[in-house]
């Protein structure tokens, strides 16, 4: 069993920053792939960043790209999302994800995940 918690989320003005925070614990955190993702209201949940489990492997949306980044700390147990130059079109739920996936499953797609955090609420204002 591995459990998520976020945290780190806030409101911000478009061009800020924001760092977000997953602790994960769980017997097999150190083997799971781990992940960002974000929902909208009315939208559909979509991969934000992704990092295999020993950050060998490390995907972006191409909506975040170069402005993102997704970092694992050394001990699998901490998962971050750097947000810079943040616009209104950013503003969702984000959340961390968590499982074991073969080596050529899609990393963003939300179907390939088990575990979840509650997720933490990102609003940037224009």
């Amino acid at each position: 069993q591995v459990q998520l918690v976020e945290s780190g989320g806030g409101a911000v003005q478009a061009g800020g920053s924001l760092r977000l925070s997953c602790a994960a614990s769980g017997n097999t955190i150190s083997a799971n792939s781990m992940a960002w993702f974000r929902q909208a209201p009315g939208k559909e949940r979509e991969g934000v960043a992704a990092s295999s489990s020993g950050g060998n492997i490390i995907v972006y949306a191409d909506s975040v790209k170069c402005r993102f980044t997704i970092s694992r700390d050394r001990n699998k147990k901490t998962l971050t999302l750097q947000m810079d130059t943040l616009q209104p079109e950013d503003s969702a739920m984000y959340y961390c994800a968590a499982d074991l996936l073969r080596s050529n499953a899609s990393r963003l797609n939300p179907r390939n995940y088990k575990y979840w955090g509650q997720g933490t609420q990102v609003t940037v204002s224009s």
